[in-house]
């Protein structure tokens, strides 16, 4: 585990929660990226906890 869960004020697209996760469990952002894109084909509330953790996740100042 590389660092604590938030948001980083570079290298984010639409909210940084997918940088942010990335960089929490040391991979590739873009990875995470893809795997959440694929996850939306399936069924189930993807965009609602992308929401969720857009919310909850502080921003790195």
């Amino acid at each position: 585990m590389a660092s604590s869960l938030v948001r980083p004020s570079s290298g984010r697209w639409i909210g940084g929660v997918c940088a942010g996760l990335a960089r929490r469990f040391g991979m590739s952002p873009n990875t995470v990226r893809l795997i959440f894109v694929l996850s939306c084909l399936l069924p189930g509330p993807q965009f609602i906890a992308y929401i969720v953790l857009w919310v909850l996740m502080p921003s790195e100042r």
